[in-house]
């Protein structure tokens, strides 16, 4: 019984050092021991096959949408011959200041963006990136250059168009600004402070921004994808890569982006560009009058009966709306079928209008509501930068 006592307790002594050399120096052996024979179904809860978890980040990348339209996004440089001095071909001048005088000033070198929409090498851009420019150079994203060719502008909207000479093209697809919600995805495409081609992600903040001051019209998609100096007429495009908007502008208090920037929806942009590709020039109404927007305090002095609408202060004399019966004081809140309730759909209701169209105006002229029928007349062209009232 003694001799049986003393086997078991050295065979006891002998497996706990075993087990605690094992612990010791393989642990994992006993980890993947007890894990495939107690806690079969927890592995497989715990762990997501790795095909799974690519697929999530597949999922969340607009990498295709970049691929697609990144191609047809373009870097401008536009630059303009220095100003020189009335007084640089008198010898004196030239013997006190040389070649070089002290009121030459050096060439002015501007970058943007663009976006080429056609086969035919027609790009979109903005107006003020080009404005006044001598030499516009175009490199494309496979790095290729030509020189452009401005086929027109459009001050009032801030939309140019360019044409390019070259072969195979890439061009972008355009999408439908009009179905567009706030919270949609949308990236924005440039070379911001020329460092390269840069691609920005964001939601549509807002929609029909206006009331600005940075165009005579207005309707602009708001977006938090940083756009920065450079970015200026490149593409701002959906989550499949196809146009919604010309990144135009920012506001900012440094220069740089603060989550606010402002695209041209493509509606717009393409309307521009049909006309300028065709007639060289923009074709709008115009009735001449200075507008207003109406407020409820107007709206109580003058005792009316609506509180939404254009209050008119001034009508041009002899002029179309002058000829129809408009009148200072008239509140207007219909042209043709589209309601008006401030001044930026009064300007682009008439704009819509065709010259020597004969259209319904309906004006609230203190306690009557009167139907006044008005030819359009094409609207004047704008100086550029400036905004003229309807």
């Amino acid at each position: 019984m003694r001799k049986t006592w003393l086997i078991f307790s050295q065979a006891v002594t002998v497996s706990v050092a075993v087990l605690f050399v094992v612990a010791t120096l393989k642990p994992d052996w006993l980890r993947r021991s007890g894990q495939q024979g107690m806690l079969p179904n927890i592995v497989s809860i715990i762990e997501a096959p790795a095909d799974s978890a690519s697929g999530v980040l597949r999922a969340q990348s607009y990498s295709a949408a970049a691929k697609r339209a990144t191609p047809a996004v373009v870097s401008i440089t536009a630059s303009k011959a220095p100003a020189r001095n009335p007084h640089s071909n008198d010898p004196w001048f030239k013997f006190f200041f040389g070649d070089q005088g002290p009121n030459e000033t050096q060439p002015q070198v501007g970058l943007g963006s663009g976006v080429i929409v056609s086969p035919e090498g027609y790009l979109l851009t903005n107006n003020h990136v080009i404005e006044g420019a001598d030499d516009i150079e175009v490199q494309l994203a496979d790095q290729r250059r030509a020189r452009a060719e401005v086929v027109g502008t459009d001050p009032e909207t801030d939309v140019a168009v360019l044409k390019i000479d070259l072969d195979k093209l890439p061009v972008i697809t355009f999408g439908s600004a009009d179905t567009l919600e706030v919270g949609d995805v949308v990236l924005a495409i440039g070379n911001p402070f020329g460092v390269g081609q840069t691609v920005t992600s964001g939601i549509v903040s807002a929609l029909g921004r206006n009331q600005l001051g940075i165009n005579t019209f207005e309707n602009f998609i708001q977006t938090d994808a940083a756009i920065n100096p450079g970015n200026s007429g490149g593409a701002l495009v959906d989550a499949q890569g196809n146009l919604l908007g010309i990144n135009t502008a920012i506001y900012s208090r440094s220069g740089g982006s603060m989550g606010i920037g402002f695209a041209i929806p493509v509606t717009t942009a393409r309307q521009v560009m049909e006309g300028l590709i065709r007639d060289g020039q923009v074709t709008r109404g115009w009735i001449g009058v200075e507008p207003r927007d109406l407020t409820p305090e107007i709206a109580e002095t003058f005792n009316l009966p609506i509180e939404e609408g254009v209050l008119i202060t001034g009508v041009l004399q002899n002029g179309p709306a002058s000829a129809g019966g408009l009148r200072p004081g008239d509140v207007v809140v219909k042209v043709g079928d589209a309601d008006v309730t401030n001044t930026s759909q009064l300007l682009t209701a008439v704009a819509a209008l065709k010259p020597r169209e004969v259209t319904t105006i309906r004006v609230q002229r203190g306690d009557k509501a009167l139907e006044l029928k008005v030819t359009v007349a094409q609207r004047p062209k704008a100086p550029p930068r400036q905004v003229q009232p309807e």
